[in-house]
């Protein structure tokens, strides 16, 4: 059973391009910050689209082995489209509602502190933020999707 896992091409081809899209995080946030931000290795969001990459590459792998009338390729492109669809959508959404949630309570605490006649902001440090960066802007959705797709066909290349 592991050795078979072994010989997946899709499985491994999919798990090559997730794994670099999350890596190719790292420098693309660089030259926009300026600053090294290692957790985008594993942060949700961002340019490419991890999730996209992956599965890409996993319905082009799966259509180059099984063949693009396949019922495997099928399943896995419909998935791909699910997981896309999502990533730019309901995610993407759910990101922005996040942010105006996180400014709502900031700003009640400012009011809040400001009637208190405190002077600073005290329950800042105990305030949880939710997680803005849920989804992606449809340009790292695409941008993902090529790159999982360019990854099937050089992993194939290489595997074969």
């Amino acid at each position: 059973m592991f050795a078979e896992a072994l010989s997946n091409f899709p499985l491994w081809t999919s798990l090559v391009a997730i794994s670099l899209a999350q890596f190719l995080k790292v420098p693309w946030n660089y030259t926009i910050t300026r600053k090294w931000d290692w957790n985008w290795l594993v942060n949700t969001g961002g340019m490419p689209s991890g999730h996209t990459s992956a599965v890409t590459s996993l319905a082009t792998s799966v259509g180059l082995t099984s063949g693009w009338d396949s019922s495997p390729f099928a399943i896995s492109t419909i998935v791909a489209i699910i997981v896309m669809y999502d990533a730019a959508g309901v995610r993407r959404h759910a990101g922005m509602q996040a942010q105006v949630l996180n400014q709502l309570v900031e700003d009640f605490s400012v009011l809040l502190n400001e009637l208190r006649h405190f002077k600073g902001n005290p329950s800042a440090e105990t305030r949880v933020k939710l997680k803005e960066i849920l989804g992606h802007q449809p340009i790292e959705v695409f941008t993902g999707a090529w790159f999982g797709i360019i990854i099937a066909l050089l992993m194939y290349w290489l595997w074969y």
